[in-house]
């Protein structure tokens, strides 16, 4: 034994406790730190994956609650939203639609022409990427067409989209878009579009302010229409903000009404205001 042991204590390749304590715990430190890094990117990960969820839901609810707001003027309503990497934006003077009406005297005669702007929830894709040319509507199986029929109908879409490059940076994006809704019965019928315009934007909380603000009728009632056409253009369309983007069915729409039909439209311009509160 004693000799073992000389042999031991004379062998230089030999690791003492203390160093080998030293090197398993430096081991242990470094796989520790690994994995906590990964788990820190999964859990961010998560946390961006339900931002977006949820928030593409709010954004339903907002473009919902613009409906309750066109239509009367004065009405205010502030909804809050909560967001860790996105934020809530207002893009004016986005789109613009133009009206025009059919009858079997005159033919096609120009109604009138409004410009809206956009909501939009912008999460970059530093924090979340979908993939480039992702889009998905909100709900998933909403009508593509920017006129929708019938008393129940929505007045905007909501849609979520992936697009790079954007002049505006590289952000995912949940929009909420104006469109039109149309009612019509007994050779009486009616068209129904709110306009966005721009607020005072303080982003001073995460909250939008929507103001009913003005209500606009065709100057007449147009009689003894068969046809009405609705075209859609696209103000910034050399900002990425065109075609591609709003993913519309067709960008001209034709809705047509029983002979000898009255038609009036009616545009509700409601104010955006972005973190007032």
């Amino acid at each position: 034994m004693r000799n073992n042991l000389k042999s031991l204590r004379r062998n230089k390749r030999a690791a003492s406790p203390a160093i080998s304590t030293v090197i398993i715990t430096a081991a242990v430190v470094v796989m520790v730190m690994v994995a906590m890094s990964y788990a820190e990117n999964i859990l961010s990960m998560k946390m961006a994956e339900n931002e977006f969820s949820s928030n593409q839901q709010f954004m339903r609810t907002t473009g919902q609650q613009i409906d309750d707001i066109a239509w009367m003027v004065g009405r205010t309503q502030t909804v809050s939203y909560s967001g860790r990497y996105g934020q809530v934006s207002f893009l004016p003077d986005v789109l613009t639609y133009t009206f025009e009406v059919h009858t079997t005297s005159s033919g096609w005669q120009p109604a009138l022409s409004y410009t809206t702007g956009i909501i939009m929830f912008k999460m970059p894709v530093s924090a979340l990427s979908k993939g480039n040319n992702y889009f998905e509507r909100v709900p998933n199986y909403a009508n593509s067409s920017f006129i929708q029929s019938g008393s129940s109908a929505p007045v905007a879409q909501v849609f979520s989209i992936e697009k790079l490059p954007m002049q505006d940076g590289s952000y995912v994006r949940t929009v909420v878009v104006p469109t039109v809704r149309v009612l019509g019965s007994a050779g009486n019928f009616k068209f129904y579009l709110p306009t966005l315009d721009n607020g005072t934007n303080l982003y001073r909380s995460q909250s939008i302010t929507m103001v009913g603000n003005d209500i606009s009728k065709l100057p007449k009632v147009e009689q003894n229409v068969d046809q009405v056409r609705i075209t859609v253009t696209f103000d910034k369309a050399d900002q990425g903000f065109d075609s591609s983007f709003f993913n519309f069915r067709q960008l001209t729409e034709t809705q047509a009404l029983s002979e000898n039909s009255h038609a009036e439209i009616y545009v509700g311009n409601v104010v955006i205001t972005i973190g007032q509160v």
